[in-house]
C-alpha cells in the first residue's frame, strides 16, 4: 500500500463532539449559504489525508461544491472493534452538521472501499429511513473483502479462522478480539473482534456477514436487496478500479458493475451509466497513480455533480423521505 507523501494541507477541521471530525480543503467558493458539500468516507485504516485523491476533487469541482473528507470513530487501526452500521450512523451525524451548516445545498456521500460498505449501509440499510437523506452516493473501489481474503490467504488458514470467529459469536464472545496469529497475515497488528472478522469474512453458504455487499458471486435476488433498494431521489455513481489489487483476477469487472447497474434500475433507482464503469488503470487508492488516471476519476466525479446539480436524475430529495 503507498501513501502520499507527507506535507501540509490548508482548510477548515469540523469537529462533532465527542469524535467525529471532517477536514475540508481550502478552495474558492461563491459567497452562499447552499453551497453544496461532497463528504468523502476512507475505508479499512485510513485516516484524513491518506488518500490523496479528494484533495484533486476538492480543487476540481466548482465553486458551489465543497469536499469534507469524515474521521469516523473507526479511523486508522480502530475499525476492528466497529462495524459499517455504527459508521452510518456516524456519517448521518456529519451529513445533518452539513445540512444545518447550509441550509438548502446538496449532500452526496462518497466512499472509497469499505467506505463503500458505509454507503451502502446509509441507504439500505437497517433505520436507513431514519437518516437524513441524500442527493448521491459515489463508490469506489468497492470490493469485497471476504473475495480478497481467499484470494490472497490459504484456504485451510481461511477456515481456521473462520470457524473460530463463528464459535466465539455462538457462544457470547462476539466483541472479544481473535487472537492475532489468525488475524496479523491479513491485516497487520490490529485488533480484532470476532463479529467483526463475521462481518468481513462473511463465512458459510449464505455469506450473511454485514460488510458482504460487493461480492461477485452474490445472487441477483441478494443484489435487488441492496442495489435495488435505493431510492430514486438518491443518485449512485460507480468506479469500479481497473488495476485494483484487492480483486481476484477470477472477478470479471466490467460485468459485475452491469450487473449492480441492473439492479439499481430494476428497482426504480438513478444510476450515472455515462460516468460509472471500471476507471482504467486506476489501482485501490489511487496513490501513486499516473496523474491521467487520477484526472479520468475526478473528471468523472465533477460531471456527476454537474448532473445532479442540472437535474438530469428525476427524483429529488424534496420526493424522499424527510
Amino acid at each position: 500500500m503507498s501513501f502520499p507523501p507527507a506535507g501540509a494541507s490548508p482548510g477548515t477541521l469540523h469537529f462533532l463532539p465527542p469524535n467525529l471530525a471532517a477536514f475540508e480543503p481550502t478552495k474558492p467558493l461563491v459567497q452562499s449559504p447552499n453551497i453544496n458539500t461532497l463528504v468523502w468516507v476512507g475505508g479499512l485504516g485510513d485516516t484524513l489525508l491518506s488518500v490523496s485523491y479528494p484533495l484533486n476533487i476538492a480543487q476540481a469541482l466548482g465553486p458551489t461544491w465543497s469536499l469534507a473528507t469524515a474521521s469516523l470513530g473507526s479511523a486508522g487501526n480502530s475499525w476492528g472493534t466497529s462495524s459499517i452500521a455504527k459508521d452510518a450512523e456516524e456519517i448521518a451525524k456529519i451529513v445533518a452538521y452539513f445540512r444545518a451548516q447550509r441550509l438548502g445545498g446538496k449532500i452526496v456521500i462518497m466512499g472509497h472501499s469499505t467506505g463503500c460498505q458505509d454507503c451502502m449501509e446509509y441507504v439500505v440499510g437497517a433505520k436507513a429511513e431514519q437518516r437524513p437523506v441524500v442527493d448521491g452516493v459515489i463508490l469506489q473501489a468497492p470490493v469485497s473483502d471476504r473475495e480478497a481474503l481467499e484470494h490472497h490467504l490459504p484456504k485451510a488458514f481461511m477456515h481456521d479462522a473462520n470457524q473460530l470467529a463463528l464459535k466465539m459469536c455462538r457462544e457470547g464472545h462476539d466483541k472479544d478480539a481473535m487472537p492475532s496469529k489468525l488475524t496479523t497475515p491479513a491485516f497487520g497488528r490490529v485488533p480484532l473482534t470476532a463479529r467483526r472478522w463475521v462481518d468481513i469474512a462473511s463465512p458459510g453458504p449464505d455469506h450473511t456477514g454485514a460488510d458482504d455487499y460487493f461480492s461477485s458471486d452474490l445472487p441477483h435476488e441478494r443484489l435487488m436487496q441492496s442495489f435495488g433498494k435505493i431510492p430514486p431521489s438518491t443518485a449512485l455513481l460507480i468506479l469500479y478500479s481497473g488495476s485494483d489489487e484487492s480483486v481476484p483476477p477470477s472477478v470479471n469487472k466490467d460485468d459485475l458493475v452491469h450487473r449492480w447497474i441492473a439492479a439499481v434500475q430494476e428497482g426504480g433507482g438513478n444510476v450515472d451509466r455515462f460516468n460509472g464503469g471500471v476507471v482504467p488503470e486506476a489501482t485501490h487508492n489511487l496513490n501513486g497513480c499516473p496523474e491521467p488516471v487520477v484526472r479520468d476519476l475526478v473528471k468523472r466525479v465533477v460531471s456527476f455533480v454537474g448532473r445532479l446539480d442540472s437535474g438530469d436524475f428525476s427524483a429529488t430529495v424534496a420526493d424522499a423521505r424527510i
